[in-house]
């Protein structure tokens, strides 16, 4: 009885440090994710959420994953796994961010701010669309993705050990500079009108220099960024969510 307790025990102690192993890298990686992270949402709500990924993961590799033998420098990096991971998805809500802000900037719209709606102070137009994003992923299952992406991350970094270091700098210049062209792919529309709707301006000021075209070309920019909005939005958000896709179908890849 007491051997068949105790090998109930080791069982029991070996699935607690695969858990507790798996819990940091999930909570780790959920914390700066879109949507499941935000700090609008009670921390007793994002705890929840971290649980329930790690209860459906724990199941799902368990049975393939032997926890180390040194548990707190295990624990050290699956924490560092699971910033990876959530910081990648990040990088894009802030492409989103930093579209926005170019786009209103460019509109000159720039001055009307969002307050409240989002953690990040950021122009209305940037809002809109970071809102909208983080909806339509939502919307489209952005939750089972998260749940296969953390599943599959296993396979790049086992469990308990961190990538190579220069691997890891090499993804972090490459998503860093993708998010960067990301965002300025996003804006491509309003920086384009922008332009066009200046170089219009221009050539009724030379040719009428006694209409003030600052008071004509006020709402027309107004007018045009919201109608701009209407029509690109829907492209905007589906190029969007395909690097969502695309991200979450390889977590650690460098794009």
């Amino acid at each position: 009885m007491l051997e068949i307790l105790s090998l109930l025990l080791a069982v029991a102690q070996t699935w607690v440090e695969t858990a507790a192993l798996v819990f940091a890298r999930v909570g780790s990686a959920v914390a700066l994710m879109p949507g499941f992270g935000s700090q609008l949402l009670p921390r007793r709500l994002r705890l929840a959420v971290a649980l329930s990924f790690t209860a459906i993961l724990v199941p799902l590799v368990g049975d393939d994953l032997a926890p180390p033998e040194a548990f707190l420098p295990a624990l050290m990096a699956e924490v560092s796994v699971g910033v990876i991971l959530g910081l990648s998805l990040r990088l894009l809500v802030m492409a989103l961010q930093f579209a926005g802000s170019i786009a209103a900037q460019s509109s000159a719209v720039a001055h009307v701010m969002a307050a409240g709606a989002m953690p990040d102070p950021m122009p209305a137009l940037g809002n809109i669309l970071v809102l909208a994003a983080i909806t339509l992923a939502l919307t489209l299952g952005l939750h089972l993705k998260i749940a296969e992406a953390l599943a599959l991350s296993y396979d790049a970094a086992p469990l308990g050990r961190l990538p190579r270091a220069d691997l890891l700098a090499d993804w972090i210049v490459a998503r860093g500079a993708h998010a960067v062209g990301l965002g300025l792919t996003l804006s491509a529309p309003f920086v384009l009108g922008a332009f066009v709707y200046n170089l219009a301006l221009g050539a009724i000021n030379k040719a009428m220099p006694q209409l003030m075209v600052a008071f004509v070309g006020a709402p027309v920019i107004s007018g045009g960024t919201l109608l701009m909005l209407l029509l690109a939005s829907p492209l905007l958000l589906t190029v969007w969510v395909k690097q969502v896709d695309a991200l979450l179908a390889a977590p650690l890849a460098v794009p």
